[in-house]
């Protein structure tokens, strides 16, 4: 392999590893906060306590994939200037402000209020603690949305001029509102959203078909799973298809790739507009990405519209094989979210920046030894990071809301009493 694919393969897997935390986490942490602000405003003591189990469960869950999916982002903002030091001098005017703004919000002010809201369990005023899980949902977000802008220029630069080689931002403006960022970020929102509510409808399947003393905890969770992804699940794929539009103006190859249009045409095209290259990249691979993702959306939105059927009179819960059906769904969301991924990324080659910067002019000038150390050492890390976050997910989701160690009450300091005279740490 060449240095520019041995660094194509190292930010495509790390990337690609990366995303799945990031999905997960967009998806669940809207659920967490719905489930806490229900529990927080329960009048009645008993069902306040199941859904204050219930939020307790699945922000562990939350939690765990936030905190391993941390450490993978770090090395993503690391990645540009390490293999594509070509991309920072030439764009790093325009889109270093959008990654700058994501860096603060993620590493810090949404990491700052989960922090504060994981520790302020039984010592917050109720309405404060509810307000920080949705400041949470809030800059997770937001840190999405700068992405988008970021990786929106790159697929449709806007907003900028070329002075001496290098991009400089003009109209800010343009650059916070081009359709390619913000139609793709609504399209990921109800991909999360469908990706998080696929997975509490999963293992709450698996909990109920085992017959779970916690069956009240995790109907409610099945119900609110099924009120936010079935409507979520169905309207990805109309918010995906407005995507086309803005394909065909600003990426007419992969517009064909996908369309069956006269490939060998644009080709020429592009090579009369940018010069010699070849426009043809993967288009093979962009269909096969196109159709698996379309499939997979059609089915778990079918899946999902069944299952609302099934909540009448409560056939949902007594049909067993359904409800593993519902567990063995959990991996298809990841799929189409990879798959449109690699759609989105491998239509726009050989561009880095469309039109603009090509791939290979992008590439930092190290030896192809160098990026095959890295290559390997990064996505053997990101790999074990993910089998490790998986893991845990599932250990913690096979052992069901008693295992749960998030937000649970402790003891405060021995009061002159003595060890009996201790006190829980109240609760709302």
């Amino acid at each position: 392999m060449s240095a520019v694919e041995l660094a194509r393969l190292q930010f495509a897997a790390t990337t690609g590893i990366h995303w799945l935390f990031v999905i997960l986490t967009m998806g669940l942490v809207p659920l967490v906060a719905i489930m806490h602000t229900r529990a927080a405003y329960t009048r009645d003591p008993a069902k306040r306590a199941v859904r204050e189990r219930m939020t307790r469960f699945w922000a562990q869950l939350y939690v765990i994939n936030y905190a391993v999916g941390i450490v993978t982002g770090l090395v993503m903002e690391f990645q540009f200037g390490l293999s594509w030091s070509g991309l920072s001098k030439f764009a790093g005017n325009v889109f270093g402000a959008p990654l700058a703004l994501e860096t603060l919000i993620a590493f810090f002010a949404e990491s700052t209020f989960l922090g504060m809201w994981i520790f302020g369990w039984g010592r917050l005023r109720r309405g404060v603690h509810v307000t920080l899980i949705w400041l949470v949902t809030l800059t997770a977000y937001a840190s999405g949305y700068w992405i988008m802008v970021a990786n929106g220029f790159m697929q449709h630069p806007v907003g900028y001029e070329v002075r001496d080689g290098v991009a400089y931002l003009t109209d800010f403006g343009a650059l916070l509102t081009n359709p390619n960022a913000l139609v793709a970020l609504a399209h990921i929102t109800l991909a999360a959203l469908t990706t998080g509510t696929v997975l509490v409808l999963g293992i709450s399947a698996h909990h109920l078909a085992r017959g779970t003393p916690d069956t009240e905890l995790f109907r409610g969770s099945l119900r609110l799973a099924l009120l936010v992804g079935t409507p979520a699940a169905w309207f990805v794929a109309t918010v995906g298809e407005m995507q086309v539009p803005l394909i065909r103006r600003s990426q007419p190859m992969k517009a064909a790739a996908l369309e069956g249009g006269d490939i060998d045409r644009v080709q020429a095209e592009l090579v009369h507009e940018h010069g010699p290259d070849d426009y043809v990249f993967a288009h093979d691979w962009l269909r096969f990405s196109m159709e698996s993702m379309t499939l997979i959306g059609y089915a778990v939105s079918t899946v999902t519209l069944i299952a609302v059927l099934l909540l009448w009179k409560g056939r949902l819960w007594r049909w067993r094989p359904f409800a593993h059906l519902l567990t063995l769904m959990i991996p298809f969301p990841f799929l189409a979210s990879l798959a449109g991924w690699a759609l989105r990324e491998m239509g726009r080659q050989p561009w880095i920046i469309y039109g603009e910067l090509t791939v290979e002019d992008a590439l930092s000038p190290v030896s192809r030894t160098s990026l095959l150390v890295s290559c390997t050492v990064f996505v053997a890390i990101f790999v074990a990071l993910a089998v490790t976050n998986w893991t845990l997910i599932a250990r913690f989701a096979r052992r069901g809301p008693d295992a749960t160690q998030l937000g649970a009450t402790e003891p405060l300091g021995d009061p002159p009493g003595g060890t009996e005279a201790k006190q829980p740490v109240p609760t709302y």
